[in-house]
């Protein structure tokens, strides 16, 4: 009880009053001591509505608390104090009501911003210090122990562990860190100690990224509820209008109070913020981090959705698709020694061939007198023999040009000095991308459409094992924003699904941007307006669907009770609800429509 008196202190002094005038009029036979319980209720409880309502109204807003001034100020002017009393309890009832709903709502978002990490373990020389995570610098060198969350963002060194990182991606098993594997900040070391050298900053880390985002959601205030109000507009001099019939009709000040009474919709205006926010909330379980309100309302109204390719609808990773041999040596054994000496290579294509040759020959020998020059090759003794991979420049004196006009990315293999094969590359499809065309179809999407910088052919290739209706090939950023604003223009709002700093100004461009922020740059995260903390691009129909979901219930919650409020001000009108009825028929209505919004949770 001291809690809620000091956190919604109208609310609760209301309840009390209602609360301690009904046992002094009922229980102690008191009458006239209730009535000044009730007189000093709404006079302490009601200034403070209707100081708030005039500010309001000053500043240009005139919505439904105008209807709940009226019927306080008229209540207390025909000595009605048990209604006006009431009609405190309803109003500030519902904002207590919506910050409950909202703090129980945003449960998951709290979690996030509470766990965030606050300490390091820093090595300086042989010492070992405990600071401020914020005092990270990049390049230093950290200690994780178990138990530990992981501070900044940065890779392995030494040491190896299990790394719960499920709160940041939502994957349920733990990753195996191990020298050379990367972790982001805010991962939870299970066992082994390790050892990382840092990558970013606290304020630059992943976790902090994510923080960020999720703040932005909140401070926003949700659009749907900017609808509401717009509801209410209407809503207020309709109600206006009532009051005048009711005169007009009866000739009683009374049922204008009533009136007055049963139109009192406001704490049903605050139960479409309270979808909203669950919806928030709900779609923060799912991975899905809304930064703006307006996406949790726009996302349900998309009918075309478009797709980066690399990174996006692609693992964006390279896979080797054929080895083609060159010389005497067959295509497994080609693989076999140009998997074996990549072992060791840092190079994305070098791992992309070690990972088949591990796939298919299950074991690799290990190469002896390893050299690696970045970015363009390596070379090793494997079983005797000096195996060369790598770049036509790596290569240099070795003839390559028999496929040289040909597209596509490669690797070329000698041994002993000549040329052995050639290793193919290409990006594969997500396994999750064609169950996701399914379900937006489903969802009533009309257009899917890829937009990519790369070849038609490869591009094309995607497109119909995926299931995109439409490609635009060889695009750089501008081309991307120009065909979103002709999708904009035919369908009226678009999703933009991507992953890339090359997205970025598409996503902004888009009516509701999603970015890939598992391992997707900062600057796509901060362009879009929903940002899918799982490596899952399904996780867009989710957002969609959940958008759906959230919309329906808030404008239930309008319709339903905007629908019973005109009736019972029918009813009120011609003289059939008394002042004190009335009040408590909108309390119940307004709690169970506020209780309704609650399901979007």
């Amino acid at each position: 009880m001291t809690r809620a008196l000091r956190r919604y202190p109208v609310a609760a002094g209301a309840a009390v009053g209602l609360a301690a005038a009904l046992m002094v009029r009922f229980v102690l036979h008191r009458p006239a001591a209730a009535e000044a319980v009730l007189l000093a209720t709404l006079v302490l409880g009601g200034v403070p509505v209707v100081l708030k309502t005039l500010i309001g109204m000053l500043r240009g807003r005139f919505a439904a608390d105008v209807v709940a001034m009226l019927a306080i100020v008229t209540a207390l002017l025909l000595d009605q104090y048990f209604a006006g009393a009431v009609i405190v309890l309803m109003q500030s009832g519902g904002e207590a009501l919506e910050d409950y709903a909202m703090r129980r709502a945003s449960q998951s978002i709290e979690a996030l911003l509470a766990r965030a990490p606050t300490r390091a373990h820093r090595l300086r020389g042989a010492e070992l210090e405990t600071v401020p995570a914020a005092e990270v610098q990049v390049g230093d060198r950290l200690v994780v122990k178990p138990g530990d969350l992981v501070p900044v963002d940065g890779v392995v060194i030494a040491g190896s562990s299990a790394v719960d990182q499920s709160a940041l991606t939502g994957e349920p098993l733990p990753v195996a860190a191990a020298p050379g594997t990367a972790l982001m900040s805010g991962g939870v070391n299970l066992d082994g100690v390790l050892h990382l050298e840092t990558t970013h900053t606290a304020g630059d880390s992943q976790y902090q990224q994510i923080v960020r985002l999720v703040e932005a959601a909140r401070r926003e205030r949700p659009p749907i509820q900017r609808l509401a109000d717009r509801y209410a507009v209407w809503f207020t001099p309709l109600t206006l209008v009532m009051c005048a019939a009711a005169w007009a009709v009866t000739g009683e000040v009374n049922h204008v109070l009533s009136v007055l009474v049963v139109a009192t919709p406001c704490p049903l205006i605050l139960a479409t913020p309270v979808a909203v926010i669950a919806g928030i909330g709900r779609a923060a379980r799912r991975g899905i981090i809304i930064k703006r309100g307006a996406a949790i309302e726009e996302a349900g109204r998309v009918r075309a959705v478009v797709f980066d390719k690399t990174g996006t609808l692609t693992v964006g990773e390279p896979t080797v698709t054929r080895v083609e041999p060159r010389d005497t040596l067959p295509e497994d054994e080609v693989l076999r020694l140009a998997a074996a000496v990549e072992q060791l290579s840092s190079h994305h294509l070098g791992k992309a061939i070690a990972r088949a040759g591990l796939a298919r020959h299950g074991t690799l020998p290990h190469p002896h007198e390893f050299r690696e020059t970045p970015g363009m090759g390596v070379s090793g003794w494997i079983e005797g023999r000096l195996v060369e991979v790598g770049s036509a420049r790596y290569l240099e004196g070795v003839e390559t040009s028999p496929d040289g006009a040909e597209p596509g990315t490669r690797s070329y293999v000698c041994v002993d000095g000549r040329l052995a094969g050639t290793v193919h590359f290409d990006d594969r499809l997500r396994p999750e991308v064609p169950a996701l065309m399914l379900r937006l179809a489903a969802l009533g999407i009309t257009d899917t459409t890829m937009l990519t910088g790369d070849r038609p052919a490869n591009a094309d290739a995607i497109a119909h094992a995926a299931g995109i209706r439409h490609v635009l090939a060889n695009l750089l950023p501008a081309g991307k924003v120009a065909a979103i604003g002709e999708l904009r223009r035919r369908h009226g709002s678009v999703m933009m699904v991507g992953d890339g700093i090359n997205d970025a100004p598409a996503l902004a461009a888009a009516s509701v941007g999603v970015a890939l922020g598992a391992h997707g740059p900062a600057a796509a995260a901060e362009a879009a307006d929903i940002v899918l903390l799982v490596d899952d691009v399904e996780r867009a129909a989710d957002a969609i669907a959940i958008s759906r979901y959230t919309r329906r219930i808030a404008l239930q919650s309008i319709g339903v009770g905007l629908g019973v409020s005109s009736a019972l001000m029918l009813v009120a009108a011609s003289g059939h609800i008394e002042p004190a009825a009335g009040a408590i028929m909108q309390e119940a209505l307004d709690a169970a429509v506020i209780l309704n919004a609650l399901r979007a949770r």
